[in-house]
């Protein structure tokens, strides 16, 4: 099945052999499109190939695309990502020492499934209000969420009242794998998010801490899903640039052009 997506390569170097910063959109019911991106040009600002892709499960990419998806999450939709990373490492453009996978929500969900379920794969991570449990995301989602979204999530993951189900997401959710991250990590989360609950980024954090894994994490008191007072981005932003240089080696600190 053919995936579409976008590169973007950085100004004034030559683009080969790049870190490169693996960008999972959200939903999973959306996708990426031609357009400026205020992320995708920070990133490539700082040095780093920034690739998108619209694997299955994306929107606008016609009904087969989508429906592709159904019971894959943690499975072929990951193998999307990965197939695209080594798209970019094959056309001599990333390279493959030196990928991060960042994303936020669903995008999130698949940062933690690249660093459980392909741990070699990736040199840092960036899980920005992503989901770890998917049976406890489902069962936390308030009403008016809950009527929009559950119709969705039981066909395309599983109905957590099945115990058959229930243990197939439990086996697609990163906290069940957790023993597996050693990959550098930073958690991003709003204590007011009531979609993805604060406890998804919490059992991340506390296992990883205890085995002395690498991760910061960025707790937000007055946001909820997604970051969107000025100040709460500057500091995730700052924090997602400290992470990536230090793992990556794109540009950091003061005195970078903006």
């Amino acid at each position: 099945m053919p995936l579409h997506g976008f590169l973007t390569l950085p100004l004034g170097v030559e683009p080969q052999r790049l870190p490169l910063v693996l960008l999972v959109h959200g939903g999973p019911w959306a996708h990426d499109g031609w357009g400026y991106l205020a992320a995708v040009q920070f990133l490539a600002n700082r040095g780093y190939a920034v690739l998108r892709v619209n694997f299955r499960g994306s929107t606008g990419q016609g009904r087969r695309h989508l429906t592709a998806a159904i019971g894959e999450f943690a499975g072929r939709m990951h193998d999307d990502l990965i197939d695209a990373v080594d798209w970019a490492v094959a056309r001599g453009h990333a390279d493959p020492d030196r990928v991060a996978i960042v994303g936020g929500s669903y995008g999130g969900y698949a940062a933690l499934v690249g660093v459980t379920v392909t741990p070699d794969r990736f040199a840092a991570a960036v899980d920005y209000v992503g989901i770890s449990d998917l049976a406890n995301f489902l069962a936390t989602l308030p009403p008016f969420v809950r009527a929009n979204m559950t119709n969705n999530w039981i066909r395309y993951v599983g109905d957590p009242d099945d115990p058959e189900q229930l243990a197939d997401m439990r086996a697609r959710s990163p906290i069940t794998m957790v023993d597996r991250i050693r990959t550098p990590l930073l958690v991003a989360q709003g204590a007011n998010d009531v979609r993805v609950v604060q406890g998804e980024s919490d059992n991340i954090v506390a296992p990883l801490r205890a085995r002395g894994v690498p991760v910061e994490y960025l707790v937000a008191d007055d946001e909820g899903h997604g970051f969107e007072n000025p100040e709460n981005q500057l500091l995730l932003f700052r924090a997602i640039e400290r992470h990536l240089a230090a793992h990556l080696g794109g540009r950091s600190g003061q005195g970078v052009p903006r």
